[in-house]
C-alpha cells in the first residue's frame, strides 16, 4: 500500500484512540516500524493492510485512499462551521460538538432537498453518528495548517489554524452556508452533550443497529422541529 495514505492511516488510529504501540502490536510489527508507517516512509504490505483493515472495520478500499464522495466539500463544511462559530469561545467547537454539527448539516440538508451536502456515510457509533473519514480529514486539516486542536481538561477544541485568512469556500452553495450558520446559531453556546442527546433520539440513529451505516432517508419521519 503506497505511503500516500499516512495521515488515513494516523487518522484512523486516532479516531480510535489507539496508541502506535498497540496498533504495531496487532500488526505484528515493531513500533519504529510502525511509526515509520505514519511518517509515509515505509508502505504496508498486503497482508498488514488486511490486519489493519479488520482492525478498523473498513473496507479495502477506504483504506487505500479510494476517493470518498466529495471529501473536499466535507473539509469545507468543517471549516464553515468553524468560520460561523467566530467570536463564540475563541472561535473553538469541541470535537464531538464538531461532528454532530457536521451531521446535522448534512441530514437537514437532506431533508430538505433528498440529497446529503457532503455525501459521507454516517455509522451509527455509541458517541453518536459519524462518517469515518471525519478523523482523516481533521488530520490533514490540521497537517495544512488550517485548522489547531487543542486539549481543555477531557475536551478537544478544534479551531482555526492561527493566522489562516479566511478564505472563500467555493464547494458550499450560498443556501448550504446559510444553513449551516443557522445550524450554528441554534446550538451555539449549548454543551456538547445537549447535541449528543438530541441526535441520539433522532429517528435515523434510534433505528439503526450499532456500526450500522445509517440511511439518510430516515430523516424524513422525523418532526420538522428535530432535524436540526
Amino acid at each position: 500500500m503506497s505511503t500516500k495514505h499516512a495521515p488515513l492511516i494516523k487518522a484512523l488510529r486516532l479516531g480510535r484512540s489507539l496508541s502506535q504501540a498497540e496498533v504495531a502490536e496487532k500488526l505484528g510489527l515493531s513500533r519504529q516500524s510502525y511509526m515509520a508507517v505514519e511518517r509515509g516512509s515505509r508502505e504496508l504490505t498486503l497482508p498488514e493492510a488486511e490486519k489493519l483493515k479488520d482492525l478498523y472495520g473498513i473496507s479495502i478500499e477506504e483504506l487505500a485512499g479510494a476517493t470518498l464522495p466529495q471529501y473536499v466539500k466535507y473539509k469545507q463544511m468543517i471549516l464553515a462551521f468553524l468560520q460561523a462559530s467566530t467570536g463564540y469561545r475563541d472561535g473553538k467547537l469541541p470535537k464531538t460538538k464538531l461532528a454532530k454539527l457536521l451531521y446535522l448539516a448534512d441530514f437537514a440538508w437532506y431533508y430538505k432537498k433528498l440529497e446529503s451536502m457532503s455525501g459521507m456515510q454516517y455509522l451509527r457509533r455509541a458517541y453518536g453518528p459519524v462518517p469515518d473519514p471525519y478523523f482523516r480529514a481533521l488530520a490533514e486539516l490540521e497537517d495544512e495548517g488550517k485548522i489547531s486542536i487543542d486539549r481543555k481538561g477531557d475536551a478537544l477544541l478544534v479551531g482555526l489554524g492561527e493566522g489562516v485568512v479566511r478564505k472563500k469556500l467555493n464547494c458550499l452553495e450560498t443556501e448550504e452556508k446559510a444553513l449551516i450558520k443557522k445550524i450554528t446559531d441554534k446550538w451555539k453556546g449549548k454543551r456538547t452533550q445537549e447535541i449528543v442527546n438530541f441526535t441520539h433520539e433522532q429517528l435515523p440513529y434510534k433505528l439503526c443497529a450499532p456500526d450500522e451505516v445509517i440511511p439518510y432517508e430516515l430523516i424524513t419521519q422525523e418532526d420538522p422541529e428535530h432535524v436540526y
